[in-house]
């Protein structure tokens, strides 16, 4: 319950939260280990969610796919569709699992690209020009980040990690379940569209 709490109360301040320095963050909770390891803390008062994996794929082929956004609803699943308002601004919407109400978030994102490694960075928008959308719970304390290191030629760790808070309906006692379903489907989708990529 002081979770719930917690997050209803941040999300009537909508705030803006940058991750970029979420790699400094030294206490994590483990909600999943194997191949695609997933945990979570509070950051900043907000419930940050972590997926990481190693994929068999070089540093610039997964970067290209990441900085596409506008591809996002072939990549993955849950994205619906995209939709630009600015150069580095986005409107995003997402397909809940039943009975839940859709999601849809507007970011604004940032790229560093380094030769070891790349970052994409993003941050909710406020944007009074984009009405929500019925049937919609709009994610206004969306962020999120991509980090990828590079391991080697044909191999790179990418670390995908996000504000975890769903708003709406959504019951606390399924935030970890959800953490764990979407970190795990968000890198298996990723993986996917560069095997695919490469079959072509």
């Amino acid at each position: 319950m002081k979770l719930i709490f917690l997050i209803t109360f941040l999300h009537s301040l909508a705030v803006s939260i940058d991750l970029r320095n979420i790699k400094s963050v030294k206490e994590w909770s483990l909600l999943q280990d194997g191949s695609i390891k997933i945990e979570w803390c509070l950051y900043k008062g907000f419930p940050i969610s972590k997926a990481e994996t190693i994929l068999e794929h070089d540093i610039q082929s997964i970067a290209r796919i990441i900085k596409n956004l506008d591809n996002y609803p072939n990549i993955f699943d849950r994205v619906t569709k995209t939709h630009r308002l600015g150069k580095n601004i986005v409107h995003i919407i997402l397909d809940m699992p039943f009975p839940f109400d859709d999601r849809d978030y507007i970011v604004e994102y940032d790229t560093i690209e380094k030769p070891d490694s790349w970052v994409l960075s993003f941050s909710a928008q406020n944007n009074n020009d984009t009405p929500s959308l019925e049937g919609h719970v709009r994610l206004v304390n969306a962020a999120g980040i991509w980090i990828l290191d590079k391991t080697s030629e044909n191999s790179t760790r990418v670390t995908y990690a996000w504000n975890g808070e769903l708003l709406g309906s959504f019951p606390d006692f399924g935030l970890e379940r959800a953490w764990v379903a979407q970190g795990t489907e968000v890198l298996g989708w990723l993986d996917k569209a560069l095997i695919n990529k490469l079959k072509i």
